[in-house]
């Protein structure tokens, strides 16, 4: 009997992604017809193990449009939908789906979320009469003063060497400022 590896799948409006976890996949064989079968096979391992998946996609699917990548790790599956619509789950038959197949959801994108990358950025977006040129969004222009008598001190920063022989040079202690006042030089015992 064969196992079955894990898979994992993500859509789009009008494609698939499924991938195969099989590392060091060989014999890989893989047969996608339109009615959305898709079977693959393949054996791993030094024992050559073999791994079977067959499933039945939920909708038709565009075979002569569909790419497999593999990879030593992977074999990743771009499924062309035959129709440009969302699918309610992967599988043709409802319930719980398998344990072996699961979301992939570093490709996974929602379906308003596809909807608005889809869009042009700013093609539905109605300003109405607003003026930009008006609103002195950083074109430069205008009499606007922040400060330039303050503009010098910009250019000059202490590095921490020049800070160090400012403090060093600065006043020094008497002996009268020490610690509990001792000017003697004696560690002071008070207490």
């Amino acid at each position: 009997m064969s196992r079955h590896p894990t898979v994992k799948w993500a859509q789009r409006s009008d494609e698939l992604y499924i991938t195969v976890e099989l590392p060091d996949a060989q014999d890989v064989k893989v047969k996608l017809e339109p009615e959305g079968k898709f079977y693959f096979s393949a054996t791993a391992g030094a024992e050559k193990i073999p791994y079977e998946i067959d499933i039945d996609l939920f909708d038709n699917i565009d075979v002569n449009n569909s790419k497999v990548s593999p990879s030593s790790r992977h074999i990743c599956y771009l499924v062309k939908k035959a129709e440009d619509k969302w699918w309610d789950r992967l599988l043709k038959q409802g319930g719980k789906s398998p344990t072996f197949l699961k979301v992939d959801w570093d490709k996974w994108v929602d379906e308003d979320e596809d909807d608005e990358q889809a869009a042009k950025p700013g093609s539905d977006m109605d300003f109405g009469d607003i003026d930009f040129s008006k609103l002195n969004m950083g074109g430069g222009g205008g009499d606007l003063d922040f400060g330039a008598e303050d503009d010098d001190d910009d250019d000059e920063s202490d590095s921490e060497e020049e800070d160090t022989e400012q403090a060093s040079s600065g006043t020094e202690l008497d002996a009268k400022d020490t610690v509990g006042g001792n000017t003697n030089g004696a560690p002071d015992t008070k207490a």
